[in-house]
């Protein structure tokens, strides 16, 4: 790919790492909870499913999902029920304050590791985004595996800094909330952000085919 496609790939692709989605929700909410060591390595579960999401792109099948609306809605329902369910569970999870150091004992990193991959799984609109956005950078006449490989690389890379931003976030809004009160509020609006990506992913129309 040359240097010219690259510097335009680059601040667009991650643009769309650091936007606010499901995925950027639950790490923030994880780190404010949990702290951002805790929050940074469960939200790596999600590069599984983003590296899988990018393979099946290269063979074609992101075509398939962005044509077929019986696919994409069944898809699409699942993710958002899943979202929902997170945040009405965050909504409603007790807080004390003394128990706050052993919170992350409660909630096994590989758990909200597993979260973090269904979350990025079940939400169709992650491969049809692949499957319009890598297309617009493929060099005419080029190795298109090689190519769609190396943009994938190129992603997973930003998605590991935008996981860090949040978590980093994350962890600075936890160190603010301070008391039982606060923190009640914190998982509010955590949990009331990802009822809201989830009411977004429901509302998601399937991409009109050329």
């Amino acid at each position: 790919m040359p240097l010219d496609i690259w510097l335009l790939f680059v601040p667009a692709c991650f643009a769309i790492n650091i936007y606010p989605g499901p995925n950027n929700m639950v790490a923030l909410g994880n780190a404010a909870r949990f702290g951002f060591g805790h929050a940074f390595v469960a939200a790596l579960g999600r590069l599984p499913a983003f590296a899988l999401m990018i393979a099946l792109v290269a063979v074609g099948l992101g075509v398939v999902l962005s044509a077929s609306e019986i696919f994409f809605s069944a898809l699409k329902w699942v993710g958002a029920a899943y979202l929902v369910w997170l945040g009405v569970k965050m909504v409603r999870a007790p807080v004390d304050i003394a128990a706050l150091a052993n919170a992350a004992a409660r909630e096994p990193v590989g758990r909200l590791a597993g979260r973090e991959f269904l979350v990025a799984a079940t939400n169709p609109k992650a491969i049809v985004t692949f499957t319009a956005f890598f297309p617009q950078f493929l060099t005419p006449g080029g190795d298109y595996i090689t190519q769609i490989a190396l943009m994938g690389a190129a992603f997973i890379a930003f998605e590991a800094i935008s996981i860090g931003v949040y978590a980093f976030a994350g962890g600075h809004v936890g160190r603010l909330a301070g008391t039982a009160a606060r923190m009640r509020w914190v998982n509010r609006v955590s949990g009331t952000a990802l009822i809201g990506a989830g009411v977004l992913l429901a509302l998601a129309r399937r991409p009109e085919t050329a």
